[in-house]
């Protein structure tokens, strides 16, 4: 009869501790501590009920998974997300361009100093 509110209130304790000061209700984070430190069973049950933000997960069929459009809200792994693939897509445009301009100003800068270029026709005199 000891162990199970002693458990009790270390759980709502830590969870309370790890809690952002953003997501506790009704009273600041160091009252809820000194509520669930001073009374037990009735602090901790009262933190867990009425301390905190819930955040429902995203495929849970609670009334907060429904987009207003009566969509669902689903996760959708990356590649199948468009906006995913459309940021590769650039990313890897980009890197292409990058390396072609690269590849260019190499180019540019051996027919300046005299050596031969790819399009160079002439073999190198010894």
């Amino acid at each position: 009869m000891f162990i199970l509110p002693l458990a009790l209130m270390i759980y709502a304790f830590i969870d309370c501790l790890n809690t952002s000061e953003e997501d506790t209700k009704h009273l600041p984070k160091i009252a809820w501590v000194f509520i669930i430190l001073l009374f037990w069973v009735v602090g901790s049950i009262g933190w867990l009920f009425a301390g905190k933000v819930r955040h429902s997960s995203a495929g849970g069929a609670g009334l907060s998974s429904w987009q207003p459009g009566g969509r669902r809200q689903q996760w959708v792994a990356p590649d199948d997300n468009p906006d995913f693939l459309k940021s590769l897509k650039d990313d890897r445009d980009d890197k292409a361009a990058e390396r072609a301009a690269a590849e260019e100003e190499k180019e540019e800068r051996g027919r300046r100093e005299g050596g031969t270029g790819p399009d160079d026709k002439t073999p190198p005199t010894s």
